[in-house]
């Protein structure tokens, strides 16, 4: 059961806004002087990281349980660059997903939205959506990892990270990545867990100075996928934390359309402005 003011504002399908800390100087962030440098960026490791912006998301996540007939709204702000001109142009996506899945949802990307049925019976994707599977993800990091692992028979209880091989790790790098790339709200407790997972998974490293889409230095996260040839961008980017609380701040990817002479490039900076619960697709808080 919520309660409190979370309570209401999902009763009342209250917009929550994601905070900007930087605007403030809260919870441990101090906004840069007008005139002053970028924050000095501290060699720090990716376990580190991501370790920090768990307990930070541990500390100031709002508990949410909707209903099973209502949805998740989620308002995110796409920056995209054009490598080759330099020209940018700026998205609103906004989703309205169901929460069991049993009720189409309205997804958008970079600007196109459509209508998505709901799965079919015994039809699965991952990352999941609805609120049902997310539930019974575990919010322990490593019992997370390793229910991410396909059995290969009845004997096999995959109780080991030891056991996981470089396939597996990337493997379940992708699942991560896109658990927390594509599930903006979470049910509590797994985003914690699921950056503690990212953080063991060998080859993830920290990447300092890195801008985020409102143009605030931070550190990065990216993986190293061994089972991509060098050179090639493997699945993720970069995931962008504010230097010193390591709170989540946004996505760096890129993107390409078009084919051979035609192809274009991109890089997308991306962040969540706000989510609420509501009780109609469509529905704006």
């Amino acid at each position: 059961a919520l309660t409190g003011g979370v309570a209401a504002a999902v009763a009342a399908g209250v917009l929550i806004g994601v905070p900007d800390h930087d605007k403030g100087g809260g919870d441990g962030a101090r906004a840069a002087s007008p005139g002053t440098s970028s924050p000095v960026m501290r060699n720090v490791s990716a376990r580190t990281v991501l370790n920090d912006a768990a307990a930070y998301e541990r500390k100031h996540e709002k508990a949410v349980s909707p209903r099973d007939d209502q949805f998740v709204y989620t308002k995110e702000i796409i920056q995209e660059t054009n490598q080759e001109t330099g020209a940018r142009k700026s998205y609103v996506d906004e989703d309205w997903r169901s929460v069991d899945g049993s009720q189409r949802s309205w997804v958008m990307e970079i600007g196109h939205g459509w209508w998505a049925p709901p799965l079919q019976k015994n039809e699965t994707i991952w990352p999941p959506q609805d609120w049902g599977t997310l539930r019974k993800l575990p919010t322990d990091p490593e019992k997370l990892i390793l229910s991410l692992l396909l059995k290969t028979g009845p004997d096999d209880r995959n109780d080991s990270l030891d056991d996981i091989t470089e396939q597996e790790w990337s493997d379940i790098h992708f699942s991560l990545a896109g658990l927390l790339k594509l599930v903006p709200v979470m049910p509590e407790g797994l985003r914690p867990a699921a950056y503690e997972a990212l953080g063991m998974v060998p080859g993830v490293r920290a990447v300092p100075n890195q801008k985020d889409a409102k143009g605030r230095m931070g550190v990065a996260i990216t993986y190293d996928d061994p089972m991509i040839p060098s050179g090639e961008g493997g699945y993720g980017g970069f995931f962008i934390f504010e230097p010193r609380t390591h709170r989540f701040l946004g996505f760096r990817d890129e993107r390409t359309s078009g084919d051979g002479a035609d192809m274009k490039r991109y890089v997308q900076l991306s962040y969540l402005d706000s989510w609420a619960v509501v009780d109609k697709a469509k529905q704006r808080p």
